[in-house]
């Protein structure tokens, strides 16, 4: 396709501009696709607000988003599987294929990764994008490209339960009711857990958890965090817990709060990279702490439950934003995270 396209681009902190750049031209393994929705992801925002996250460091101009969901335009020759037309959930990281942790499955943990929106790669803020096709997931017919687009953020969510195997009985609790909180709810909820308590200091986002399939809700701002989830354990604490807050607070306290034998997912990155934990009450009560990194081999899981009616990844949305008006959609986002728990952007 010949042309000119519109791209956002972050021009300096808390700065965002329009440019105009070709259409870019697929390979032969890829396809292009008309982007229609992007989510707004929190490392998004970081990148907005701060200018960086870690050793990650923008060098404007750069183009944010990596969550999108669109439509085939282009097939390249080689590719069998897709065609004009359809509907397709994007998957941001191409992998190497050949490292040590591609070749045994943990392709997530490739350190040769090209991922959207993690520089210097640019993201998905723009009209088209050139991806590759074994990238690009078809959704079915009872979907639409914005829940598309928030498959990215829902293989989180269900790659941190997966990690804690989570199960039917379980009592669960989740740190952090953002929205990696939020689709990890939904995730518990989708994989039979019968009992999901949610804990954060805002109570807007307890209650979108509430809407989403949390059973209970602790205001750590109002009450005790580590009391209220042993007494609705009736004192035998939580049978797995996902941190997404990623606050040494909330850490601490899922150490203390945890069943004896338990696991403790940690999802969360905290501002300082680094927290002082009760490694002794860790170690007396035997327990099995996982991490995540993204995700892996989850797309056509994810889109499954949300097809089958299992998941509602639209739940998790607050607000919608035109594409003209995305240099606000990011401010507000930054600026009122108390309301604002989930943003997509309508690019067309």
């Amino acid at each position: 396709m010949d042309g000119n396209m519109k791209v956002a681009i972050m021009t300096d902190v808390m700065k965002m501009e329009f440019t105009e750049r070709p259409i870019p031209q697929p390979k032969e393994d890829e396809v292009l696709v008309k982007v229609e929705y992007v989510g707004v992801c929190g490392s998004d925002l970081h990148y907005y607000e701060a200018g960086g996250i870690g050793a990650n460091i923008v060098h404007p101009p750069f183009v944010l988003g990596h969550e999108a969901g669109g439509t085939v335009v282009e097939v390249g020759k080689g590719v069998t599987h897709l065609k004009v037309g359809d509907k397709v959930a994007l998957e941001p990281g191409k992998t190497c294929g050949h490292c040590e942790f591609c070749k045994t499955g943990r392709y997530n943990l490739c350190p040769d990764v090209i991922f959207f929106a993690t520089p210097p790669i640019d993201g998905v803020f723009q009209e088209y994008v050139a991806h590759e096709a074994a990238l690009c997931f078809k959704i079915p017919d009872n979907m639409d490209t914005m829940e598309a687009a928030l498959i990215e953020p829902l293989a989180v969510g269900f790659h941190a339960a997966r990690q804690g195997d989570a199960h039917l009985g379980q009592t669960a609790v989740v740190t952090g009711t953002g929205c990696i909180g939020l689709v990890t709810i939904l995730a518990l909820k989708a994989m039979g857990v019968s009992r999901i308590i949610a804990v954060d200091v805002q109570q807007k986002r307890l209650e979108k958890a509430l809407e989403l399939g949390a059973t209970d809700i602790i205001n750590g701002k109002e009450k005790d965090t580590i009391e209220e989830v042993m007494r609705l354990t009736d004192g035998k604490g939580a049978d797995l817990t996902i941190e997404t807050a990623g606050t040494e607070i909330t850490t601490r306290q899922a150490v203390k709060f945890a069943k004896r034998g338990s696991t403790i997912v940690l999802v969360g990155y905290s501002a300082s990279g680094e927290e002082t934990l009760p490694v002794s009450l860790a170690l007396d009560k035997e327990l099995t702490f996982k991490t995540v990194f993204r995700y892996r081999h989850i797309y056509p899981l994810a889109i499954e439950a949300v097809a089958a009616g299992k998941v509602n990844v639209k739940g998790i949305v607050t607000n919608i934003w035109d594409f003209d008006d995305i240099e606000n959609a990011m401010m507000k986002s930054v600026e009122d995270k108390a309301n604002i728990v989930k943003s997509v952007i309508k690019i067309c």
